[in-house]
C-alpha cells in the first residue's frame, strides 16, 4: 500500500474557498490600515472641538440592537470603516477629552495606541514559551517591581486590570494564610471562617474577590476610618484580636494607596505593622494611586508599598496606557506560583535560549492560558515617557485638582466634602441663601450632575461622602488646562442656578 501523496493531484479538483478575504498583500494592508491610522489621529488630535458626552440616538442604538443576525456575507472594508467613523467614534465614552472628571480612566497615550496594534499583528498567547512577547512582559514586570521597591525576584502578572489584580493577589493570600490545602481540599473544609479587613474606603473589586474565593462577605471586616478617610489602626487591631477569639482566622488586611472614592491613602506603613504583628497577608490597592510614588509630593506616603505581600497596580489608568492593562505583584514568587500553577502534558515549559534561567510559564501564576501581548502597549509607553515623563504628567494632574480644590474651597456656593488627595476633589453647590436640607442639597447636587455630564461641555462623576451626595472629579489627563478646571466650576455654577431658577419659578 502507497503512502498518501504530500502533493496535491493535478486530477482533484480545485479547492472552492476562496482566499482573498483572509489573505492581504503588503498593499491592501497598507490601503486599510491607512484609513483606519486617518480615523484614529481625527479622533486623537480632534477631541477637543467635540461634546465631551452624547448620548447614542435611540435610531443608532436600535442598529446595534435590533433583530438583525449576524452577517451571512461580508462587507468591504471602506464600509465598516465608514460605519465606525459614523456611529461609534462620535459617541465615545468621553475619557479622552480634556474637561473628562468622572471615573479614573485616562486617555490613551498615542504611543501606546500603536503598542495595541502592533501586539494585535503579532497576535500572541504570552501564556509562556520561548518567543519576544514574554521576554517583554518579563522586564514590564521588573519595571513594575522597580516602581515599588519590590526585589526582582518577586512574582508578578499583566492582567486586565485592578480588579484582577486583587483577586489575584487575595486568592495567593488565601493559600497562603488559610492552613490548610485550599486546593486539595477546597473551602468547605476551612476548620475556621477566615476573616478579610478593609475599610469602607476599599474598592467594591475587594468584595468581589472576597465572594469569588469563597470567603464570603460578611467575613469582609469592614474597619472605621479617621477624620482623614483613613483606617484606624487601633480599631483594625481590636477586630483582629475580636475575630480571633471568637473562632475566626484572620488572613489579611487590605490597604488603599489611592482609593477610587475620594483618592484616600491609608497609613501603609502601619497596617504593614499590624500584618507583621499579626502574622497576616498585607495586600495593598494601588490600581489608581501607585504611580504617584513617582511625585514628590506622595514619594513618602506610598513609599510602604515595598512592605506589602502583594499590590495591585493598573497601568491603563496612571500611566495612561489604553485598556486593558492591569498588573498583579506578589513579593514571594513561589507562592504565587502555589496557588495556580498546573502544567499539563501537552504545554512544556522548556525551550529558553542558551544561558537563560528556565522561567516558568506566566499561565503558572494566574488562571489564564490563553493571554494577550498587554505588555507591549505599556513597555512602548514607559520606554517612550519615561519616569521623568510620567513623574511630569502625574505632577501636573494633582496640581490641576488641588486648583479645582482651592477653587471650591474659597468659594461662598461650594464645599470640600472630603480632604482632597491624589488628584480626586469630591466636593458640592450648597445653594447659598435657599436653606436647604441635606435631602434637598442632595438631589440638587444630583440634578446638577445629570445637567453637566447631558450638557456636553464636561463630564464629572458623583459618589456618597459620610452619607451626603458629592460631585466627584478625578482629574488624570495630560491634556487638561487649569483654564479647563475653571470652565467647569462655571458650567456646575450655571446648571446649579438653573436648576434653582426652575424650582423658584415651580414654586
Amino acid at each position: 500500500m502507497n503512502p498518501p501523496s504530500t502533493i496535491a493531484d493535478a486530477s482533484m479538483p480545485p479547492d472552492p474557498f476562496d482566499q482573498t478575504p483572509w489573505v492581504w498583500d503588503e498593499a491592501r494592508v497598507r490601503e486599510v490600515g491607512y484609513r483606519a491610522v486617518d480615523l484614529i489621529a481625527a479622533h486623537v488630535a480632534g477631541i477637543r472641538e467635540t461634546p465631551v458626552f452624547q448620548p447614542v440616538p435611540l435610531e443608532i442604538v436600535d442598529r446595534f440592537l435590533g433583530p438583525d443576525t449576524a452577517p451571512s456575507s461580508g462587507e468591504d472594508a471602506d464600509a465598516i470603516l465608514d460605519d465606525i467613523a459614523d456611529h461609534v467614534l462620535i459617541y465615545p465614552f468621553g475619557n479622552g477629552h480634556p474637561r473628562f472628571y468622572a471615573w479614573v480612566n485616562p486617555p490613551s497615550t498615542p504611543i501606546g495606541i500603536f503598542g495595541d496594534a502592533i501586539a494585535a499583528a503579532v497576535n500572541p498567547s504570552v501564556a509562556g514559551g520561548n518567543h519576544a512577547a514574554t521576554y517583554v512582559e518579563h522586564q514590564v514586570l521588573n519595571w513594575g517591581k522597580d516602581l515599588i521597591g519590590f526585589p526582582r525576584t518577586a512574582g508578578g502578572l499583566l492582567v486586565s486590570g485592578g480588579s484582577m489584580a486583587s483577586l489575584n493577589g487575595l486568592a495567593v493570600a488565601r493559600n497562603t494564610k488559610a492552613g490548610f490545602d485550599v486546593r486539595a481540599e477546597g473551602m468547605g473544609a476551612s476548620p475556621n471562617p477566615l476573616t478579610v479587613y478593609v475599610s469602607p474606603e476599599g474598592h467594591s473589586a475587594i468584595q468581589k474577590a472576597i465572594e469569588l474565593l469563597g470567603i464570603g462577605r460578611k467575613h469582609l471586616r469592614m474597619v472605621p476610618i479617621d477624620p482623614n478617610r483613613r483606617m484606624q489602626i487601633p480599631a483594625l487591631e481590636r477586630m483582629i484580636a475580636e475575630d480571633r477569639g471568637a473562632g475566626m482566622r484572620p488572613i489579611a488586611i487590605v490597604g488603599n494607596a489611592g482609593s477610587a472614592g475620594t483618592g484616600t491613602i491609608d497609613d501603609l506603613d502601619a497596617l504593614a505593622d499590624v500584618a507583621e504583628r499579626n502574622g497576616l497577608w498585607f495586600h495593598v490597592d494601588g490600581a489608581y494611586g501607585a504611580p504617584a510614588i513617582l511625585s514628590a509630593q506622595y514619594r513618602d506616603a506610598l513609599a510602604p508599598l515595598a512592605r506589602a505581600d502583594s499590590v495591585a497596580l493598573d497601568p491603563h489608568k496612571w500611566l495612561y496606557v489604553p485598556v486593558e492593562a492591569g498588573m498583579v505583584l506578589v513579593k514571594e514568587a513561589e507562592a504565587m506560583r502555589r496557588t495556580f500553577s498546573l502544567v499539563p502534558d501537552y504545554l512544556p515549559t522548556g525551550a529558553t535560549p542558551t544561558g537563560v534561567t528556565g522561567l516558568p510559564w506566566f499561565s503558572e501564576y494566574g488562571t489564564q492560558q490563553s493571554r494577550g501581548f498587554r505588555a507591549l502597549k505599556v513597555w512602548m509607553a514607559l520606554r517612550y515617557h519615561g519616569l521623568n515623563g510620567y513623574r511630569a504628567a502625574i505632577e501636573h494632574d494633582l496640581a490641576q485638582a488641588a486648583h479645582l480644590a482651592s477653587l471650591v474651597e474659597s468659594a461662598s456656593d461650594f464645599d470640600l466634602l472630603a480632604p482632597p488627595s491624589l488628584s480626586i476633589v469630591c466636593f458640592r453647590h450648597t445653594a447659598p441663601g435657599r436653606k436647604l436640607d441635606g435631602a434637598a442639597l442632595d438631589a440638587l447636587n444630583r440634578a446638577v450632575l445629570d445637567d453637566v455630564q447631558l450638557g456636553g461641555k464636561a463630564f464629572l462623576s458623583g459618589t456618597v461622602v459620610d452619607g451626603r451626595f458629592a460631585l466627584r472629579a478625578c482629574i488624570v489627563n495630560p491634556r487638561s488646562t487649569l483654564a479647563d478646571i475653571d470652565a467647569l466650576m462655571a458650567i456646575i455654577r450655571d446648571a446649579a442656578e438653573h436648576r434653582l431658577g426652575c424650582n423658584t419659578e415651580s414654586g
